[in-house]
Formats: structure tokens, C-alpha cells, sequence
């Protein structure tokens, strides 16, 4: 089981974020794992838990510091109170450099809001040395994506009602345009997919996109 952790954004200021580890292995590789919109729920807990499992030290930041959005209206509440260039420069690169203390190597993965912010550390974190999206993408003023030069993996959904697929498209564009070392693999699914909580999950295409996310790593991580 995991436990939660303090560690240090680059600003000096403390996160918590929840880690789970492989049993007695402090040198194996490290992987940030970004929550969706609701926060530190007992759902990403799970993923990090299941990461841990595969042999990686996995960390939650909790971005939302100690709240958790039950509904959506309070999660759509939170995520646009949420400092997106605060939450990826400081509290995810600060999740990196924490993992980096004792892993060689630390990938980053995200789901929904936590899928634009893994684009975001793409971007910024330097310490990120792969990063796995989960249909979520930063609005276009956040930063030129074509300046990535991280292995960076999309999963995008084909029918996704918050991140629209124009806009993924979009992206992928530049990515190409940026000869950025990316790929993209797209779903015939809904929007958190990968959510076994949520409306639209789909075993299928979890278990699919799951398999690629976890070879993706294990291919730069390890």
C-alpha cells in the first residue's frame, strides 16, 4: 500500500502527494501520476497502486491540496480554479525531481486534466524523460508544443465530450510540425475511458491503452 509523502516544489513551498512503491526497491524507475479532475480520489490511488505493482515508484501530487470534488459541477469547480502553469512547473516538476532523488529515470502519465498537464510537463519539466496523455491537452496559449523534445505518447478518444477531438488533431499537427518524438493512438471511446468509476469506461479500450501506456515506459524507463 502506498502512503502519502511531503516533498518540495522548486519555489520551496511543500506538496503531498501519495507514493506508492515496489516492495524494497528505492532505485526503481519513478512515475508521476496525474490526477483527473476530481483530485487525490481513491481511484488514482489505485493507478498508482497498480504502477507500483509493474515496479515503479509511483507519486500523486495532490493538486488540489487535500480537497476531493465528489460531483462534477465541484470538480468543474476546482479544475478552473487550478493554476495549470503553477500546478505542472511546480508541483509536478517538484513530484519529478522528489522521484529523481532515487530513480534514475521518471516518467509522467495523466489522466483528463492531469492528460493537458502531462502534455504542459512535456513542455516544462525537464526532468520528465517520458510522458504518457490521456485525452487532456493545454488550451494553445499555454506553450508551443512543437518545442517538446520528451517521448511523449497521446491516448485520445474519438468521441470525447471534454477535450474535442478537432482540438487533438490540431495538436498532433504541431507535434508533427515540431518533428517532436511523439505517437498517437486514437479510441472508439468516450472521454476517462480508462475511469473504472465513470460513465464511460470501456474495458477494451482501457486494457488496450493501458498495455501501450505501460510498454511505452517500460521501453524509456527502464
Amino acid at each position: 500500500m502506498g502512503q502519502m509523502v511531503s516533498f518540495k516544489r522548486p519555489d520551496g513551498q511543500d506538496c503531498n502527494g501519495y507514493l506508492a512503491s515496489p516492495a524494497g526497491s528505492d532505485k526503481a524507475p519513478g512515475v508521476v501520476v496525474i490526477q483527473e479532475w476530481w483530485g487525490l480520489n481513491d481511484q488514482i490511488k489505485g493507478v498508482a497502486e497498480r504502477l507500483a505493482s509493474l515496479g515503479y515508484r509511483a507519486l500523486v501530487p495532490d493538486l488540489y491540496k487535500g480537497k476531493v470534488a465528489l460531483d462534477v459541477a465541484e470538480a468543474q469547480h476546482m479544475m478552473t480554479n487550478l493554476n495549470f502553469g503553477d500546478a505542472a512547473n511546480q508541483d509536478v516538476r517538484g513530484a519529478a525531481q522528489y522521484l529523481k532523488q532515487s530513480s534514475a529515470k521518471v516518467g509522467v502519465v495523466g489522466f483528463c486534466m492531469g492528460g493537458a498537464l502531462t502534455v504542459l510537463s512535456a513542455m516544462y519539466v525537464k526532468e520528465a524523460d517520458a510522458c504518457s496523455s490521456w485525452y487532456g491537452f493545454p488550451p494553445e496559449q499555454a506553450g508551443d508544443p512543437r518545442t517538446i523534445k520528451t517521448p511523449l505518447q497521446l491516448h485520445l478518444a474519438e468521441k470525447d465530450q471534454a477535450f474535442s477531438p478537432d482540438g487533438a488533431r490540431a495538436l498532433e499537427g504541431k507535434l508533427k510540425a515540431g518533428n517532436v518524438p511523439y505517437e498517437s493512438h486514437w479510441y472508439d471511446a468516450g472521454h476517462a475511458f480508462f475511469n473504472e468509476k465513470g460513465p464511460n469506461y470501456n474495458a477494451a479500450c482501457a486494457k488496450l491503452a493501458w498495455e501501450r501506456t505501460t510498454d511505452f515506459f517500460a521501453k524509456h524507463l527502464k
